[in-house]
């Protein structure tokens, strides 16, 4: 059951995917044009800005999912229980300290942003600022549920639930938008749907998995060894919350609305590429967890690191390489010629971001291992000096010199840093790892390179064109790399889902 969970969670990782970025790319095109690149800014700006009170969770929730997938190896479901207990009064107090820091943000939008904002827009971000603060408030407390059906790995009901959400936001939000409702109207409705989601896992713990929930026999003393585990996650979220939003807050502060809606427009890519790689990386956690608690060689844990980091390249590879030949002129029809700076700032994104997420299955080696200390400080003293140059060069070159700040501090830090310490002190076989990367990564050069200086002399202006130009690109690459850079298991892996579908609807044809 656990391994058909495990295959059936990556599949629809990648449906929910698919399905989340099939809307975003249909629908974000629709949003920006009804709300305008001020109003879509000032959202963005304001999301950026709460985000920073998730850091809060402490790297609770993952040590959550550790600690319960541990004890059910282990048989202890008493401890399990009593664990549950200690955490919703944890994450309850965190509830209510983010409540008031939020009201302290909430109280001091002037200060922060009067120099760049009109009046109006400083209105609208209070409102939208105390919803979200409303929002993450009662999030901490129900947030561990969501927690607990991943570590006992129902990934198919996690999938079903986030699929609709997606499909029910986006109906929704298009009504709104329709009616005349902008921003607020789409923080209002995020908190709707994430109360009623939050709500539904607590359904599903209580009926389907029938987990309890004890306040006897909570061992405090156990907090202290979750905290170790839980602090490094806490250095990596705070990592994770300086890249990726502290642009849009350096940029709202010296540059304006304007420029963060173009800033946000490459982290919405940015956020769909990382995607595309956590999608499979994140259901192992608890398999990993298993391996290392039986003690499974090294070998083993390096070959499975090598083997899903050729299958994400897979997928990375080809993303990077579409976006490269046909990226500037999709942003341009996209989202308008005012966002066509976001190309080359995505780009920087999307080659500083290739090798680690398709290297993503190492952070769940050292979250097994227990060992995410050196990884955390490090990616945290790259984060603060990301934040240092984003203030630099914002100043002087917006958009893009953000970027390049981000995309330097992921290239040290994640490139170079992490592939030595996966190497020496992990034992994982990098250089097996970047052999093998180097062999699938011959076609997409040669096809890219091509490709790129070809479409400079077509005529890509319109949307049947663009997409006439990537079949066309797709019809020779995707046939050149399944038989050049793929080996006889992902082929397997690959096609045989394609055969079985395909030989189903025979089935159902002849019927």
């Amino acid at each position: 059951m656990a391994v058909n969970q495990l295959k059936a969670g990556a599949i629809l990782s990648y449906v929910v995917l698919g399905v989340s970025n099939i809307v975003g790319l249909l629908y974000t095109p629709y949003m920006l044009r009804m709300m305008g690149k001020s109003e879509y800014g000032l959202y963005a700006l304001v999301a950026s800005v709460i985000a920073y009170l998730t850091i809060l969770d402490f790297g609770f929730g993952n040590a959550i999912i550790r600690y319960t997938a541990k004890f059910r190896a282990e048989g202890k479901l008493q401890e399990q229980y009593s664990m549950f207990g200690l955490f919703i009064i944890l994450y309850s107090i965190i509830g209510v300290v983010s409540f008031i820091i939020g009201l302290g943000l909430y109280y001091n939008v002037d200060t922060m942003f009067g120099e760049s904002m009109t009046p109006d827009e400083l209105g609208k971000a209070r409102i939208m600022m105390l919803l979200m603060v409303f929002n993450i408030a009662f999030t901490f407390p129900l947030s561990i549920f969501g927690a607990i059906i991943t570590a006992y790995e129902d990934f198919i009901f996690q999938k079903v639930v986030a699929l609709a959400r997606i499909i029910l936001n986006t109906s929704i939000m298009i009504l709104l938008l329709e009616i005349g409702y902008r921003a607020v109207g789409m923080v209002v409705l995020a908190t709707i749907l994430n109360l009623l989601t939050l709500i539904i896992n607590y359904w599903y713990c209580k009926k389907k998995i029938k987990i309890r929930v004890s306040f006897k026999n909570m061992q405090w003393s156990f907090l202290r060894e979750v905290s170790v585990y839980s602090f490094y996650i806490f250095l990596n979220l705070i990592m994770n919350k300086v890249y990726w939003s502290t642009g849009q807050f350096v940029l709202g502060v010296y540059v304006g609305t304007a420029a963060v809606a173009v800033f946000a427009v490459a982290i919405q890519f940015q956020g769909m590429f990382m995607h595309f790689s956590i999608a499979i990386s994140g259901v192992f956690l608890p398999k990993v967890t298993g391996m290392v608690a039986n003690n499974t060689s090294d070998k083993s844990i390096s070959d499975l690191f090598v083997k899903t980091g050729r299958i994400q390249y897979i997928v990375m590879v080809l993303i990077l390489t579409g976006f490269v030949v046909f990226g500037r002129q999709f942003i341009i029809l996209w989202a308008g010629p005012d966002y066509e700076e976001a190309y080359m700032i995505t780009l920087l994104f999307f080659f500083a971001l290739t090798i680690p997420l398709t290297q993503n299955l190492g952070i769940t080696i050292l979250q097994a291992r227990n060992q995410m200390e050196f990884r955390s400080w490090l990616y945290f003293f790259m984060a603060l000096c990301s934040l240092g140059l984003q203030i630099v060069l914002a100043k002087k070159y917006g958009g893009i010199g953000a970027g390049v700040a981000i995309a330097g501090a992921l290239v040290v830090g994640n490139v170079i840093v992490m592939n030595i310490y996966y190497h020496r002190v992990q034992k994982i076989n990098i250089w097996e790892y970047w052999k093998e990367i180097s062999r699938m990564s011959i076609i997409p050069l040669i096809l890219g390179v091509a490709a790129f200086y070809l479409v400079r002399y077509l005529s890509l202006e319109t949307i049947m064109n663009l997409g006439m130009g990537i079949i066309v690109f797709l019809l020779i690459y995707i046939p050149a790399f399944w038989f050049g850079a793929m080996n006889d298991y992902e082929r397997d892996l690959l096609g045989k889902p394609i055969l079985s579908i395909i030989k189903r609807l025979k089935i159902n044809g002849k019927t």
